[in-house]
């Protein structure tokens, strides 16, 4: 598979210079908070959203406190996938009206919920220190909670590199097109630059059979290896499943309206897997 893809450069690191003796611990290690996951994509449409919103009700449904935050700039629509019309928004947040904690909503899944603002690029007009405010203010709320997962926009911007700097694992879903694997790959590349620590794991989704998506994460394993140095686990496959299509237009969580289907057993073993991850990194 050949890979192009046209990077930013990555931020600088302001780090102190290494006392004689320590070794350099990465800026970004003290941040990052093990209950929050972070889930990503190079390019829309490969089930992004779908997939934030589904594990969150897999790991309510196991009795653990959840928050998911909509930080898609301009498509957010965890709301519309949960049927749900909040009278308070980021978008509200960021105009000064209501405090980040005010703006969280709870759903009929069992987890709660800060709404995006669709149709606007209110994130994208902050400036770097108002962003990391909010940030940090999102870090605060985690510590209430099970699970903090933050639903970040398609790219490698600003906005997503900030928010995915406080993740404990970044999820990167992809599929098999090739457009898909090439910005799967440009975002694992500039996560490792800015963090080269960073836990950066795949999810193949719409996969047609397990089997093949696992092809399809050794196609994007092979291409890190060779230019990163780097593998990015495969933390889960979701197969292609024509109930996920059902309960989107439905506007109901797909745990809720098929619970036995392939894709919410494929969903469920995604959140056993972090599970295993999260019990493996503790000290």
């Amino acid at each position: 598979m050949t890979m192009t893809a046209t990077l930013p450069p990555a931020p600088p690191a302001n780090q102190p210079p290494a006392q004689p003796g320590r070794p350099m611990r990465h800026p970004a290690a003290a941040l990052k908070q093990p209950n929050i996951i972070a889930i990503a994509s190079g390019k829309g449409g490969v089930g992004k959203t779908w997939l934030s919103v589904t594990l969150a009700h897999c790991f309510a449904r196991q009795g653990q406190r959840v928050l998911l935050f909509d930080g898609d700039i301009g498509l957010a629509n965890v709301d519309i996938q949960l049927g749900l019309m909040p009278d308070r928004d980021l978008g509200s947040v960021i105009a000064g009206r209501f405090s980040l904690a005010d703006a969280i909503m709870p759903s009929e899944a069992g987890f709660d919920i800060i709404a995006g603002k669709s149709g606007s690029a209110s994130l994208a007009t902050l400036d770097g220190p108002a962003l990391t405010d909010l940030r940090d203010q999102l870090v605060q709320l985690a510590r209430s909670y099970d699970k903090l997962i933050i639903d970040l926009g398609a790219g490698v911007d600003a906005v997503v590199r900030t928010f995915s700097a406080a993740a404990g694992v970044t999820l990167v879903v992809t599929n098999d097109e090739p457009t898909a694997l090439t910005d799967a790959y440009a975002f694992i590349k500039l996560a490792r630059m800015a963090d080269r620590n960073a836990d950066v794991r795949v999810v193949i989704n719409i996969a047609p059979t397990a089997r093949e998506g696992e092809r399809t994460h050794a196609k994007l394993a092979k291409a890190s290896e060779n230019f990163l140095k780097y593998v990015p686990p495969l933390a889960g496959v979701v197969r292609r499943d024509d109930k996920v299509r059902d309960a989107i237009r439905n506007q109901v969580p797909l745990l809720t309206r098929h619970p036995m289907c392939e894709a919410a057993e494929d969903v469920e073993a995604l959140a056993g897997h972090l599970a295993r991850a999260s019990q493996s990194a503790q000290p």
